[in-house]
């Protein structure tokens, strides 16, 4: 090594942990909920899980997740039907108990 390199070397090696550092606090920044209802940045729906026959969605705005799918040996394609929902204002309980839809 050449003299201008061992005189650096300190220099480069704090830059390099100041720079982990600034890597590390970005990216460990804890997230806040925002709590206030009507003005909402995000969309009202949220697809959680969908495949050809069923889909699951949450209501934002509700906090209520909707499953829905076709009726039993009806083709890919169908109608979906609502088949329950869950109030997610429960979540963290010892129980969470779905709802029936109303009955058509």
């Amino acid at each position: 090594m050449n003299a201008t390199w061992k005189a650096r070397m300190p220099l480069a090696v704090v830059a390099g942990l100041a720079v982990l550092a600034l890597i590390f606090t970005a990216r460990s920044r804890p997230v806040r909920a925002e709590r206030d209802v009507g003005a909402t940045a995000g969309p009202r729906y949220s697809v959680v899980e969908t495949e050809a026959h069923n889909l699951i969605v949450t209501d934002n705005q509700t906090n209520t997740l909707y499953f829905y799918t076709v009726d039993k040996g009806k083709p890919i394609g169908s109608e979906l039907k609502l088949r329950g929902s869950i109030d997610l204002t429960k979540v963290g309980g010892p129980t969470l108990k779905p709802k029936k839809p109303p009955a058509e």
